[in-house]
């Protein structure tokens, strides 16, 4: 068959495709390569080769178009590490959306950079509704923080589940009974009050600083010691290596059942039903509250009429006696608000962190020498110096005649590499978020190392070690959000 052939066969499959969308491979097989491959004409085998793309994705996209929604898996986006609080709320909602939804839900721990990599995954997802994400209080603060671009507003709510107020614990042998006791010796001390509770940065540590500039002491009085959570923060209090402990109630549950660590106050507007006998810092006098908060979100920009059916599955999910009793026996405290309430109060949520992240206490206790992007930065400054020079001696070689090179051949290959190269980056682009990072920076450098020149061995090493290796740097130690894609990691 001739290219002529091919072509007429190609765009014939792509305005007449039959409705099982099976494509007919075995008539494209029958094409021989050898014979259009060998003839000069490139601009012909270009245009040959992009209607076959063009006919390959118009059936991709055509099947499946008119199913019902959804019609295959969804992904839900946990921010954080398996095991904790969040994650256990999240495969529970996994579980009872598969049962609303008559669809498997796969729970997904994008975690890494302080919450940056899981709510910038979920917000950058594809806006197609199969994607959800259990935002947690993170997202009222990262943009606020300069740690990511992404807030609530690159978000569609659906649906609050759960919030738990911060509470402030010592150590069973401290003398403090209260919060005036705690207050009182903030003011007198000469040396700062060690504390933790969370990373530098974290929802525990802005409740604590603001409850310390709400009530009018400078932000020097207490040191906040940056422990990766709240479990390995009440251990260090139990051993004396730090004076307070600002986390949540069902985070504290098992030393507080125990006896061995004592609740000053909770910073809420009323008294939790996991702790009824714990006063709230109002009762105390501190017209002061903050707490953490769980959410059901999808990306902005899903259709209308697969957002309602999304939000109908929340409501019920989280409305279900079977949820409630999950969050009563975990300690969490419940707390249902539909999508409408939900965004009103990411609102004012993103109010008060703004302006308590920007108060002069909170911003002296966060400077930092280097910022989130300075390794980013260096990485593309050491690669414009060494790659630049290396491309330029490349194209000078290129460019060079050659005794066995016809004219021809030598004017092609001038404009074919750069071509080739524009194509990869485009093709890298479009493909990254569905066949994930790994897999298209390694066709990407596969490509790019046949064009130049690299040998076999040269290829392979690249395009076998350089990806994943590139992933482990950028993702797992800079935080940096990257699509996972077919691999799942």
């Amino acid at each position: 068959m001739g290219d002529t052939g091919l072509l007429s066969l190609v765009e014939t499959m792509a305005t007449d495709r039959p409705s099982h969308c099976k494509l007919p491979f075995d008539l494209l097989c029958k094409a021989s390569l050898k014979h259009l491959f060998s003839e000069r004409e490139t601009f012909r085998h270009a245009r040959v080769l992009c209607a076959a793309m063009v006919a390959v994705s118009c059936f991709v996209i055509g099947c499946g178009s008119d199913q019902e929604f959804p019609s295959r898996p969804l992904t839900l986006i946990c921010p954080w590490s398996a095991g904790g609080g969040t994650d256990r709320i999240a495969r529970q909602v996994a579980v009872q959306l598969e049962e609303e939804l008559g669809v498997p839900v796969n729970v997904v721990n994008a975690t890494g950079g302080g919450g940056v990599t899981g709510h910038s995954r979920g917000a950058l997802a594809s806006p197609d509704g199969y994607t959800l994400t259990l935002a947690t209080v993170e997202l009222n603060m990262l943009h606020h923080r300069g740690l990511s671009a992404v807030g609530p507003d690159d978000y569609q709510p659906l649906g609050l589940l759960n919030r738990d107020p911060a509470a402030l614990f010592v150590h069973k042998r401290s003398d403090w009974q209260s919060l005036a006791d705690v207050e009182a010796a903030l003011a007198e001390r000469a040396e700062p009050m060690n504390a933790s509770g969370t990373a530098a940065g974290g929802i525990w540590h802005a409740a604590l600083i603001g409850w310390v500039a709400q009530c009018g002491l400078p932000s020097e009085s207490v040191n906040w010691i940056s422990i990766n959570g709240a479990a390995p923060s009440l251990q260090e209090l139990m051993a004396g290596g730090i004076d307070l402990v600002c986390c949540s109630i069902p985070e504290a549950r098992a030393m507080l059942d125990a006896g061995e660590i004592r609740c000053l106050g909770l910073m809420a507007d009323e008294r939790s039903p996991a702790a009824p006998d714990v006063p709230t810092f109002r009762e105390q006098g501190d017209d002061w509250s903050l707490s953490s908060w769980r959410g059901l979100l999808c990306p902005r920009g899903v259709p209308p009429e697969r957002v309602e059916v999304l939000e109908a599955a929340v409501d019920r999910l989280s409305r279900s006696p079977k949820f409630v009793e999950f969050m009563d026996s975990g300690g969490f405290q419940t707390s249902i608000a539909d999508a409408s309430e939900f965004t009103e109060f990411l609102s004012r949520s993103d109010r008060q962190f703004a302006e308590t992240l920007g108060s002069p206490a909170f911003v002296q206790s966060q400077t930092a020498v280097v910022r989130p992007y300075f390794f980013p930065i260096c990485l593309g400054i050491l690669g414009l110096i060494f790659v630049v020079p290396a491309c330029r001696s490349q194209a000078a070689v290129a460019t060079e005649p050659s005794a066995t090179e016809s004219s021809d051949v030598q004017s092609r290959s001038r404009w074919l590499r750069p071509v080739v190269v524009i194509l990869a980056v485009i093709a890298f682009v479009a493909t990254c978020e569905t066949i994930g990072y790994v897999l298209a920076t390694a066709a990407l450098m596969w490509l790019l190392a046949i064009v130049f020149g690299a040998t076999r061995r040269q290829t392979a090493g690249v395009t076998l070690l350089a990806a994943p290796l590139l992933y482990q740097l950028f993702a797992r130690t800079l935080g940096v959000p990257l699509p996972w894609g077919w691999l799942g990691w």
